[in-house]
């Protein structure tokens, strides 16, 4: 890991630095290689995409943030929760630039974190984030829209060379021609990742994905079961 020795004034303008969240709760993490530990999520509110099977629409207008937190707060707030797993989500935790790499900078100095895994949406540019934060704890989940979505066509397909053996690359199923997508894209586009590809729960019954991908031979694909929707309502927020 990189440490980057700070001057007393820039970390502490660093952790005054406001964003705009959703939530801070703990649970299990419910979907991809570190499903079922128990995991602190950091929700930002706002997202640069709207798509069509989106589950946390509150988290972008025309609903509002919750509240606005600084870094610190943020910290802090993190700090009184006891796992070491952190799922920096949203909306797009990434959107604000230099703001959430600072908040992914200081979420890293908490010395019990063994993993941080940021979910992404395949829209943003992740080059700047891997240039700049160099630490095996961080992970980063990107969820590559297929046409479904209604967003396919704001991909940044650059992002597929730049994910590493421990990223992981989601791919939300919402029909046969979303699964002929995915299977395309993988085909032509390779990848470090694993990808994980997910059921719409509406549209695509996950017996019917995994006969999909066992007539497809995808023995290196894992399917994504999202386990807090079968644990609790999956309209429930807060698990």
């Amino acid at each position: 890991m990189v440490v980057v020795l700070r001057a007393e004034g820039d970390n502490r303008r660093m952790m005054n630095i406001k964003l705009p969240m959703v939530e801070i709760f703990e649970t299990v993490e419910g979907e991809g290689t570190r499903a079922g530990f128990p995991t602190v999520f950091v929700r930002l509110f706002g997202c640069n995409l709207r798509c069509s099977w989106c589950d946390t629409k509150y988290s972008y207008p025309p609903e509002e943030a919750e509240s606005v937190m600084t870094i610190g707060e943020i910290v802090e707030a993190v700090r009184g929760y006891r796992s070491t797993h952190i799922c920096l989500t949203g909306g797009e935790p990434l959107l604000y630039g230099e703001k959430s790499l600072a908040l992914v900078q200081a979420l890293l100095t908490i010395e019990r974190i063994a993993d941080l895994h940021i979910e992404t949406n395949g829209a943003v540019d992740l080059a700047p984030f891997m240039r700049k934060i160099d630490s095996p704890k961080v992970r980063y989940i990107m969820d590559y829209k297929l046409p479904d979505s209604g967003e396919n066509d704001k991909m940044i397909v650059d992002n597929f060379g730049l994910l590493r053996g421990q990223d992981e690359l989601k791919f939300v199923i919402g029909s046969e021609a979303d699964f002929e997508a995915a299977c395309g894209i993988l085909e032509c586009h390779s990848t470090r990742a694993l990808p994980l590809f997910s059921p719409v729960w509406e549209t695509m019954p996950p017996a019917k994905l995994v006969e999909l991908m066992l007539s497809r031979g995808l023995s290196g694909v894992k399917l994504n079961m999202q386990l807090h929707k079968i644990i609790w309502d999956p309209a429930a927020r807060g698990v």
